[in-house]
């Protein structure tokens, strides 16, 4: 029981730490290779700018898991996005490397070339060209709202 106590409190230490990390007036970097600003926290909320990669931004405001910013470069361009979307490391993407931008963004997230291969190695099972192909499939806004509307889903927030 202690144990488990002392995981739960480890556990609540570390989510009030990362939280605390996201702050108003703070930086933050994008750690992913574009981010879409929207209007609000909503799936369907409107595009207002979009981000790419290592961009420095400042924290307006925070709610829950989304956070609201302002772009360092373009102080006109403001938006939603999630947190999980910045990070709080600076970002330099290299202009020597020949590493795309979707590997650099995954290794900004601490997935690299010898996480994956100790996944392979582990799991030898595992088909990568299967996961490739699923993320190359895409679905259209208009078909997405209709399919949640038919199943009468959440729409979320806008």
């Amino acid at each position: 029981m202690k144990k488990i106590l002392f995981v739960f409190c480890l556990v609540l230490f570390v989510t009030g730490f990362a939280a605390a990390q996201v702050r108003a007036g703070g930086t933050l970097y994008v750690a992913t290779k574009t981010v879409d600003l929207k209007s609000g926290t909503g799936f369907f909320a409107s595009n207002r700018g979009k981000l790419n990669y290592g961009d420095r931004v400042t924290v307006i405001q925070v709610s829950g898991k989304f956070v609201e910013v302002r772009s360092a470069a373009n102080t006109s361009v403001t938006g939603w996005t999630a947190t999980a979307n910045l990070t709080t490391k600076q970002v330099v993407a290299g202009t020597a490397s020949t590493a795309s931008a979707r590997e650099v963004a995954l290794a900004g997230k601490g997935f690299n070339q010898e996480v994956e291969q100790s996944y392979r190695n582990q799991q030898r099972n595992l088909n990568y060209a299967d996961v490739d192909r699923v993320e190359t499939i895409t679905v259209n806004e208009a078909d997405l709202r209709r399919f949640l509307e038919e199943g009468r889903l959440s729409m979320g927030d806008n």
